[in-house]
């Protein structure tokens, strides 16, 4: 399933970066509308009446990437904070919670504290423990679960979700056009208002969730050995949910902090595709979110990557079957190679005729499922990862002398130009599929702003149609070398 998620992302990542100027687009992007609020926020407005829904999205340009050694896993921790209210939603009776609040985070700190000392008694540890025990008992009979989630539910909204990334953070909904002020309410309130009540339950959570996802999934295993083996200084070598050193010391405090510094509107676009008049629904938001504190912007990740300088290679033992991911260091947007990657992945991996799928599925029969995706951002510069599951019996050796075979052709043979003529039109033909509906056109805008600008999407398709088969060479020989490359081999170990 973690394999199926991470090649489904990326599959999206490619969908929303690789946007034609044909007709019907160039129709979209006239149709976009870009406001910039008193306090920094940007907001895009795409009119659309084909039904009476509106689809929503409020996006960061904070991620995982933007945290410290002292932080890691604080965005996400912060997702699921942002789901628990706000001093009037969430709450029976916040004059009441508010001092409990305080009284937990005072004993949650005073744990934290004593874990991290080497000489602390355990007996005061669990003294602790059970009075945060009695406390959070006695909070939740002030909490409302899941209010946000009813009140949406209630007035039609769907899709209600967030997602958090390493160079973003997104919040999203569904909605009846005629709801459009209540999400406004609801999420200004939230920005405004936050409550970042049942902290020390969630960071149990989000231990689970680390536990569920990573340590005892082979996919999620493999896929953080390979960034933090590929990656040595830069901060994508870093999982987004943190380490569990990382999550074990995540502070009340400290995330009040990163979350009032950059889940500002300076950071912020807002995102609006939908059933709507363009002029009302621009005061309608200046009224929600133009109150809000600018914030300060992001900083800049200055830490670079150095040149990889010889092939890495990790072994992970887990009870599980074999799987291979290859990876290779590339340059991202708007870098001219990023569009011959888009190339690249769609001739390897992309549909049935693809050349690993004919050649490792079907002719050789080495694995059952190959996919080659770009991860783990778009902001700073990633990586080409391919990823396979080995057919029973066959060793990744083979698969690796199989690979390295069809990316060796690369480099010798030219593409042909019904080869490059076939693998735009199938890019095209997907991207504009996720155009029909709001969500993706909404998430696309959205996603496009928060890595710089979207208008980078407007030439794409005249950028992709310059790629020739020399440049498609050139690039395959300039980053698919072995002293470029990261392996991470999972096998089963032994008893």
């Amino acid at each position: 399933m973690q394999r199926i998620i991470i090649i489904f992302l990326c599959l999206l990542f490619l969908l929303i970066y690789t946007i034609p100027a044909s007709s019907s687009s160039h129709t979209i992007f006239e149709k976009v509308q870009e406001h910039r609020l008193i306090n920094g926020a940007t907001v895009l407005l795409v009119e659309r009446h084909n039904s009476p829904t509106v689809a929503a999205y409020i996006s960061f340009r904070v991620g995982g990437v933007n945290e410290t050694s002292q932080e890691r896993g604080v965005a996400h921790l912060l997702e699921h904070m942002l789901f628990k209210g706000t001093k009037t939603l969430g709450t029976k009776d916040y004059a009441a919670e508010k001092p409990l609040l305080e009284k937990i985070k005072t004993v949650g700190q005073q744990i934290d504290v004593l874990r991290n000392r080497h000489d602390a008694d355990p007996e005061e540890i669990q003294q602790l423990q059970d009075q945060l025990k009695g406390l959070q008992k006695e909070h939740r009979k002030l909490v409302v679960k899941n209010e946000f989630s009813k009140i949406y539910g209630e007035n039609g909204g769907v899709g209600y979700n967030a997602f958090t990334g390493k160079d973003s953070t997104t919040y999203l909904i569904n909605l009846p056009a005629n709801k459009l002020e209540l999400w406004a309410a609801i999420e200004s309130d939230r920005l405004e208002n936050a409550v970042f009540r049942e902290f020390y339950t969630e960071r149990d959570v989000v231990h689970e969730e680390r536990r569920r996802s990573y340590e005892s999934s082979p996919d999620g295993l493999m896929y953080e050995t390979l960034l933090a083996t590929a990656y040595k200084v830069h901060p994508y070598r870093n999982p987004v949910i943190g380490w569990n050193s990382d999550i074990d010391n995540l502070d009340p405090d400290q995330i009040r902090i990163f979350f009032e510094k950059y889940y500002t509107p300076v950071n912020m676009v807002i995102t609006l595709v939908g059933d709507f008049d363009s002029e009302a629904t621009l005061q309608m938001v200046e009224h929600y979110f133009g109150k809000l504190a600018p914030g300060v912007p992001v900083p800049p990740v200055v830490d670079k990557e150095p040149e990889q300088k010889g092939e890495r290679r990790v072994t992970i033992n887990f009870d599980a079957e074999q799987q291979l991911m290859i990876a290779y260091h590339k340059p991202a947007m708007p870098h001219k190679d990023d569009y011959v990657f888009d190339i690249l992945l769609q001739i390897l991996s992309e549909g049935r005729s693809s050349r690993l799928y004919k050649t490792l599925v079907v002719e050789k029969q080495l694995v059952t499922d190959v996919g080659v995706f770009t991860a783990p951002g778009s902001r700073y510069d990633n990586l080409m990862i391919l990823s396979m599951t080995p057919r029973y019996g066959c060793s990744c050796t083979d698969i690796e002398d199989a690979v390295y075979v069809e990316l060796d052709r690369l480099k010798s043979e030219l593409l042909t130009s019904a080869e490059l003529d076939v693998a735009r039109k199938q890019i095209m033909t997907s991207i504009l599929r996720g155009l029909e509906g709001n969500g993706g056109l909404a998430r696309m805008l959205s996603s496009y702003q928060t890595l710089g600008d979207w208008h980078y999407l407007v030439d794409y398709e005249k950028q992709l149609n310059l790629v020739t088969a020399e440049d498609v060479m050139s690039a395959t020989k300039r980053y698919l070398r072995a002293d470029n490359r990261t392996v991470v081999t999972l096998i089963r170990g032994e008893n």
